[in-house]
């Protein structure tokens, strides 16, 4: 039987196992998807060893960038967002070449696409990490200005949460949640930013699908802001993750 698995941690909120195995089940394809729970990125070369038939690895938090050193070649979306969260595995003669790749971009791009309109030109990125690097990359891509926002002193071109004023939130139509902060079950959180200066011209999207409204949605979606969570990105990377598993043409994330 093959094997697909996930690795992250936590891992109680993930429905990627959830999806593929019922997608395995209802094509009569012959395969099991794990959930890999793991504390040091590390920790992934031994399941591999140990799981021979480990065909392909999804990496979620807090993994996507530390996974990197571990990866014998990246794709073109891997390398250009610094951050992986697929990763195909094949074996010859005794010897595993990992491949990194990244989904997140174009299921982010497909996802968010269809609501943006002209009043929308720049953007805030919550969160530094591997998955805002894809967000900071597909809002790029689709023609918007991003500005990464951190808790930490910022580094140039970056703002923290305190530069979050009035003018900047005028001018910043669209938020994009990805940081963990309001993930079940810490759901009585929301990320700080000065949320009395929403308005219906706003677009929050958050990364999170669990719960499908977060605080951060619904304090917006108070203020008159339209609001978007991740399911539909997450369905959409899965569709490119299991293109690029399989390797079907139709993956947008090549390897060249």
């Amino acid at each position: 039987m093959k094997q697909y698995g996930l690795i992250g941690y936590p891992l109680g909120h993930s429905f990627s196992g959830r999806y593929f195995n019922a997608k395995f089940a209802a094509e009569n394809i012959d395969a099991e998807y794990i959930n890999f729970e793991i504390r040091n990125v590390g920790e992934m070369l031994g399941i591999i060893r140990s799981h021979p038939e480990l065909l392909g690895l999804n990496v979620t938090i807090p993994y996507k960038e530390e996974v990197i050193p571990y990866m014998d070649a990246l794709s073109e979306n891997a390398r250009r967002t610094g951050a992986v969260n697929v990763i195909r595995i094949e074996r010859f003669r005794g010897k595993t070449r990992l491949t990194g790749y990244n989904s997140d971009l174009t299921g982010f791009k497909l996802s968010i696409d269809s609501h943006l309109d002209e009043g929308h030109s720049r953007a805030l990125v919550l969160g530094t990490g591997g998955a805002a690097k894809s967000i900071f990359a597909g809002l790029e891509d689709l023609g918007l200005i991003p500005t990464y926002v951190t808790r930490s002193p910022a580094s140039e071109g970056m703002l923290t949460y305190r530069d979050l004023d009035a003018g900047i939130m005028e001018t910043h139509t669209v938020i994009v949640n990805c940081t963990p902060v309001g993930m079940y079950p810490e759901v009585g959180y929301c990320p700080d930013i000065p949320y009395q200066f929403l308005y219906h011209r706003h677009l929050l999207y958050d990364l999170i699908y669990n719960p499908g409204e977060t605080l951060f949605l619904r304090r917006g979606k108070e203020r008159g802001s339209s609001i978007i969570n991740g399911l539909e990105m997450l369905l959409l990377q899965a569709f490119e993750t299991w293109n690029i598993l399989t390797g079907s043409d139709s993956a947008h994330d090549s390897c060249r």
